[in-house]
């Protein structure tokens, strides 16, 4: 079992370096709940399926080398405070590339 270190910036503005496990089929969205660094009802509100934006993360580093799928693209394109480096984090999949991987948590929409 591989865990990898990512490091989130919750939407106070606090840094959270958390240990993320790559063999359990698990995104960024799950990850963020499963540590509660946003409010309960505040993220993954869809349930992972690309039909909101409440889990949306900004990329802070290079790490992440996917691109936004057409959903993710169509979603943020509908959402509020979208950067260039926005990302749904239902759409992010935890896996060992990912080790040092910096997001923020986008504001609530």
């Amino acid at each position: 079992m591989t865990d990898i270190t990512i490091k989130i910036t919750d939407r106070n503005g606090v840094l959270h370096e958390v240990q993320a496990p790559t063999d359990m089929n698990m995104n960024v969205m799950e990850l963020i709940r499963s540590y509660e660094l946003a409010e309960e009802g505040t993220i993954g509100i869809c349930g992972g399926m690309a039909m909101c934006a409440s889990c949306q993360c900004y990329v802070l580093n290079d790490v992440l080398k996917s691109e936004r799928n057409d959903d993710e693209e169509a979603m943020l394109s509908e959402a509020y405070h979208v950067k260039e480096n926005s990302r749904l984090g239902c759409q992010i999949h935890l896996t060992e590339d990912l080790d040092g991987l910096e997001l923020e948590i986008a504001p609530e929409q």
